[in-house]
């Protein structure tokens, strides 16, 4: 299993690597973080708010590294290996497709992780009075909590792609998904910024646990951190049910070309 987890690690780099201008204009795309940053800092600066100028400009830096490291595609892979009949091979391997993916997701991060290092040292140029740094142990929570983000992150969408066995355009779910993600994770505003009747009712959904949850643990936000795996893992084991069952009533109504 570790054999095989390294040669797809490392065959997913290589390729990864031969698009190193795509992964920058990839890595650039996810910067709406700083941009909404600079609304809501102006905001604070104006009016008293929940948060401090600095803690949004702190916040919006986390929240893009956890954007940048949890952005996820194997919907539209796996439209068109379904639509394709590009599936099919796969299935004759000894292994989940979709490990293909998984790895492919992880060597990407590695990859792209040196452009993500050059816009935060851009960040804190521009911007000096918002350079911290966080806690060993915080750094290691966050490092942890950050994985079981995009593993719920990929288990979702890979959940919508599986829509491919019964439709061409599975990938309009993500489309529809992505809307109350933007508004919800935490990318738009913090979550302290909701009232709190609509943050309660939020918290117990998956969309926060993707970028609100993960970016007020490395900037020292009142976070429950306890509740909020127990939320994660709570969805994760749901998600992954259905995941099973559509991938078997799925296979069953797959007829791509050569399956």
């Amino acid at each position: 299993m570790l054999k095989t987890a390294k040669t797809l690690l490392t065959t997913y780099y290589a390729y990864m690597l031969e698009y190193r201008a795509e992964l920058f204009l990839w890595a650039l795309s996810g910067s709406l973080p700083f941009i909404i940053m600079g609304i809501w800092v102006k905001a604070a600066e104006s009016q008293e708010l929940a948060l401090e100028p600095i803690q949004f400009a702190r916040y919006f830096l986390a929240a893009f590294l956890v954007r940048q490291s949890n952005v996820v595609w194997v919907i539209w892979e796996f439209e068109r290996e379904v639509i394709q009949g590009k599936l099919s091979p796969r299935l004759l391997q000894p292994i989940d497709p979709v490990w293909h993916h998984f790895f492919s997701h992880i060597s990407e991060r590695f990859a792209r992780f040196p452009f993500i290092i050059g816009l935060v040292l851009l960040f804190f140029t521009l911007y000096p009075e918002a350079f911290w740094l966080p806690s060993l142990s915080t750094a290691f929570i966050f490092l942890f909590i950050l994985l079981i983000a995009f593993c719920l992150r990929f288990l979702i969408q890979y959940t919508l792609a599986l829509a491919a066995f019964w439709t061409e355009r599975a990938s309009a779910l993500e489309e529809l998904w992505f809307l109350p993600y933007l508004f919800l994770s935490g990318v738009i505003a913090p979550l302290e910024m909701f009232p709190p009747i609509l943050r309660e009712i939020v918290l117990w959904t998956p969309f926060p646990y993707l970028v609100n949850f993960p970016a007020s643990v490395l900037v020292g936000l009142p976070t429950n951190i306890g509740r909020g795996l127990l939320v994660m893992f709570g969805w994760g084991v749901v998600i992954f049910i259905l995941n099973r069952w559509l991938w078997r009533k799925g296979l069953r109504q797959y007829s791509g070309m050569g399956a």
